[in-house]
Parts: structure tokens; sequence; C-alpha cells
């Protein structure tokens, strides 16, 4: 198992890709910290039937608030006794063009955004310098092509890639390393849309060179894994592209 005895937080992590993440992780070896905005005790609920259940803990926390970003660190130390690998998936947002787009849409996406995961990044190194951790941050192809109606996302997404890319250097003679993952994939979310807007989603499945969106476990959580685990040990400031081939970086 690529991920055995390995400590994780993963944001976002009672649904969607996150969920698949840490699924995944759990299956890998991992022990994980899952952080959402859920009630504790669903928290809990859900975590408890997860495999194995003894290694995983839920934490409900809003990541948008700075302060709470050590609270959540100190979460998964005091769980586990250490942390090897954060992994900022979540992120919220509200789609609009760009004339009516508000304050209030800017300060949810880079709250929960670019804020949330520098602020749990700079929390976390110290942790990670100890065990020369690794944090995968999130893309997305809305900021690498600029996809109409995604202002406030593309524009977290793309300092999110900034930010990573800094850290890359800042922190590599420590052994952290820091990349990103920009994913496409059939989450629930995505399931109920395609089913609402069926000629648009057969659209977006067109431009997928292989065929079809990606499974949040079985697709895009083993890249994020590859890139937690020591076999990516000389990988650091990528972003990988787990999305069909949607987007062929050059």
């Amino acid at each position: 198992m690529t991920l055995t005895d390995k400590v994780a937080i993963v944001t976002g992590g009672a649904g969607g890709i996150g969920q698949g993440i840490v699924r995944h992780f759990l299956k890998e070896g991992a022990r994980v910290l899952v952080v959402d905005i859920i009630d504790q005790a669903a928290g809990d609920e859900l975590v408890a039937g997860f495999e194995p259940a003894a290694n995983v803990r839920y934490l409900k926390s809003d990541i948008s608030v700075a302060a709470n970003a050590p609270e959540i660190v100190s979460a998964a130390v005091a769980a586990f006794g250490k942390l090897d690998v954060l992994v900022n998936n979540a992120h919220a947002s509200k789609q609009a063009p760009i004339i009516e787009t508000t304050q209030e849409m800017w300060d949810l996406s880079m709250g929960t955004g670019m804020y949330a995961t520098f602020h749990l990044m700079q929390a976390a190194y110290p942790e990670l310098k100890k065990t020369k951790g690794a944090i995968v941050n999130f893309a997305s192809g809305a900021g690498l092509k600029g996809l109409p109606n995604q202002v406030t996302y593309a524009a977290a997404k793309e300092a999110i890639r900034g930010i990573t890319r800094v850290a890359a250097h800042e922190w590599a003679a420590d052994g952290v390393r820091a990349n990103l993952v920009s994913p496409v994939a059939l989450t629930p979310g995505i399931q109920q849309w395609s089913e609402a807007f069926p000629d648009a989603y057969a659209e977006v499945v067109a431009g997928v060179p292989l065929g079809r969106l990606g499974d949040p476990e079985t697709d895009i959580a083993p890249v994020v894994a590859f890139l937690a685990s020591d076999a990516s040990q000389y990988v650091t400031g990528q972003t990988l592209m787990a999305d069909g081939g949607s987007i062929m970086l050059h």
C-alpha cells in the first residue's frame, strides 16, 4: 500500500471528490482526518462506515476562518501523532457573469479556496517539515481555460496554483513537496446537473478524449495518492491533469 503509516488531512472529505480521496487513502494504508462543515454527529456517523473505521476521524470546521487552521492541524496530530499529507480539496463558489459578480461571491470563493488553502499550508508546515511531507492542492480547468461565469472560482484556483509553486520552491530544502491536481469528475452534484441538462452534459463528455468523466475514488484519488506518497518524491510544483485529456499542458 502506497500510503502505509501516512497521516493525512483531507478537507471537504465528506462528499464528492473529497470522499473518494478519503476512501482510497484508507485502502492505501493512511490514517485520515476528514474535515468538512456537516454536523459533527453526522460526520462521525459517516466516517464510521469507512474501512477501516479505526483509521479515520471527523472534524467539523469552517476552513474559511483562518483561526481554525491551526486547530485542524492540531486535531490531526492529537488523533494520529503526526502529519504527513495535507489535501486542500474543499472549495465553494457561485457562478455568475463578470458584470453580475458581487463582493460576496468573491469572499466565498477566495475564503474557502485561496485563503483556506494558504492558511492550512501555513499551519501544517511545521508538522510537514518534521515528516518531510506532501501537500496536494487543487487546480481547475475553469482557471486554466478561463471558463465563462467562473471568474471567482477560476481566479481562486489560479491563485492556488501560484501559492503552490512558491511553496514548492521555499519548502524544497525542508523536504516538503507541494503539487496540484486538476480533475474532471462525476461528483453527485455533476450527476444531478447531468440529469437536469442532459444535452449540456453530453457536450461536456464529448470534449473529454477518454470519453467519460472521472470517478472520484478510482480515477482522481489515485493521482492524489501518488502525489501524497513517496513514489512522487522527485515531483514538486507540478499540476497533474486528471481530466481524461481535456486539457493537455505543454
